[in-house]
């Protein structure tokens, strides 16, 4: 049997770990006029449960605005726990960077649209994320500051895009 049959990434579970919308300004912002401004901000949080099992962590937080004036808040923490077994550190690590926020991302994704649609606004499409470039940028960031990330360190992964 070769290492590479020793291989294995499996999805123990997936979950809406915490999940919360706020209308800061309602009723008055519903009659307000304007373009809304979104923003978006993302990270990922990975948390070791065992040697082989761990806890990813994709938290969004989708911010629209008009000028002046917050329209809502919509925060999502998708998480998910993940067994990967036979994979040399780097790979393990680049598994849980990069394939492992991109799953949580579509349920995270569904997640946001819902909320801002039961808050009676316009649907907001978010757009696909390339988590391997941002994870290569977060390593290179860890190199210049340190050889390696603490466990549970937050992998800053903001930059996405939205589009209404």
């Amino acid at each position: 049997m070769s290492d590479h049959d020793k291989n294995q990434f499996a999805i123990q579970r997936i979950y809406l770990k915490d999940a919360s919308f706020e209308i800061p300004n309602a009723p008055a912002i519903f009659r307000e006029d304007g373009q809304a401004e979104n923003n978006m901000t993302m990270n990922t949080t990975i948390n070791s449960l065992d040697n082989n099992t761990f806890e990813v962590v994709l938290s969004i937080t989708l911010t629209s605005k008009i000028p002046d004036r917050t329209i809502y808040v919509a925060e999502v923490q998708q998480a998910g726990i993940f067994t990967i077994t036979g994979f040399p550190e780097h790979e393990r690590l680049r598994l849980l960077g990069t394939h492992c926020p991109h799953v949580l991302f579509a349920y995270a994704r569904e997640a946001i649209g819902d909320l801002i649609t039961k808050g009676s606004f316009p649907q907001v499409v978010l757009q696909p994320i390339n988590f391997d470039a941002l994870y290569v940028k977060h390593q290179q960031g860890l190199a210049r500051r340190a050889p390696a990330a603490e466990e549970g360190e937050a992998m800053p992964t903001a930059g996405g895009r939205v589009l209404n």
